[in-house]
This record gives structure tokens, sequence and C-alpha cells, in this order.
């Protein structure tokens, strides 16, 4: 398989592109959109790798300017190649509705991380600073430890509620509870913007 860095001296375009700040993004974003039956057998930081070479790849057919506009399109290629997946593991052939729902899931764990974010009725310098503070927010909660990410995925991305939560990870109501306070408290403490933090 090529390599990224390869990928990104073979088109000198894509030098302006840069990958790694959507990785975390596209990571969480995997998670959640990763079948739970496949999840022992593939890595979504798989998936996200591929994803980031295929956009290297195709960047000359990328029309957008924004951030937005990049995200979206990193989406696409992401919910195909989980879909790709799926149908790979389970010898499907190709599932348009399954690619539809991947795709959906995707998009709805996007709004709600950026809703997460947001103010009511952003400005478009606004829609703009909501991305980075997406990025910025995927980032930090890739040094979260396991359990806090995945509990607070599972809130956040996924919109499970505690009692969901603890089932799919095999704890305790109360549990899942503190996962979700300690990962939350430690998000605001790496979060803190220069102007709060005066």
């Amino acid at each position: 398989m090529v390599s990224l860095m390869n990928a990104v001296r073979e088109n000198p375009r894509n030098n302006d592109f840069m990958p790694e700040r959507f990785r975390s993004y596209l990571k969480l974003l995997a998670s959640s959109g990763l079948d739970v039956r496949l999840r022992p057998k593939l890595d979504a930081s798989d998936i996200v790798q591929q994803t980031l070479l295929q956009a290297h790849r195709g960047y000359d057919g990328f029309r957008g300017t924004t951030d937005a506009e990049m995200l979206a399109w990193l989406r696409k290629i992401l919910a195909r190649n989980l879909a790709h997946a799926a149908r790979d593991y389970h010898r499907d052939k190709r599932n348009i509705d399954l690619e539809l729902n991947i795709h959906q899931s995707i998009n709805a764990s996007s709004r709600r991380l950026q809703s997460w974010l947001a103010h009511n009725d952003p400005s478009p310098s606004q829609n703009a600073q909501i991305n980075e503070r997406l990025i910025e927010l995927c980032a930090a909660m890739e040094s979260l430890p396991d359990d806090q990410r995945e509990a607070v995925r599972l809130h956040y991305c996924d919109d499970l509620k505690l009692k969901e939560i603890a089932g799919h990870m095999e704890r305790s109501i109360d549990s899942v509870a503190g996962l979700l306070k300690r990962g939350l408290e430690k998000l605001r403490t790496i979060l803190v913007t220069p102007e709060e933090r005066s």
C-alpha cells in the first residue's frame, strides 16, 4: 500500500492539503460508523488511513474551498470505505441502503459534535471557528483514556443514553456517568481558550 507521505510527494498540489488536521475527526466518526461485528477484525485507524490516502489521490477532483466542504467530502469517502469494509467482511453484494445508512450515521454524528460547540444561528465566521474547534475537540478526545473516550463518543456522537452505554461497555450506569464526567472535565481543561484562561 502506498504511504500517505508518498501520495503527497506524487502530487505536489496536495501540499496545501493537510490531512493530519482531520485525522482525529475522521477517526471519531469511523469509530461511530464501524459495524460492531467488524471491530475485532478492523481498526477505525485503518479506515481513516485509507480515506486520507484516497483523498490525496482524488484531491484534483475536490471543488470545495472551505473546511466545511472539505469535511463533507472526507465524510463521503469515509462512509464509502466503511460500507466497503462491511461488504467485504460479510461477502455481500453492494448494498446501497447500507452505504446510505452509514453516510447518514456519520453525518448525524458530525452534526451532534458541531451542535455541542455551536451557538444559536452562527455566522459564517463563527461556522469557520466551529469547524476549527471541532477538529481541536476530536484531537483532544484522542488524549482521553480509552474508556472515557468511548463513553464520551457513545453519548455525544452516537446519542446513546447512560443505560445503553452501560450495556454496551458492560459497566454500571454509575461507572459510565463517572467516565463521562471525568472525560468532559479533561476535555474542558484541554480545550480552554486563551481568552477563557484570563
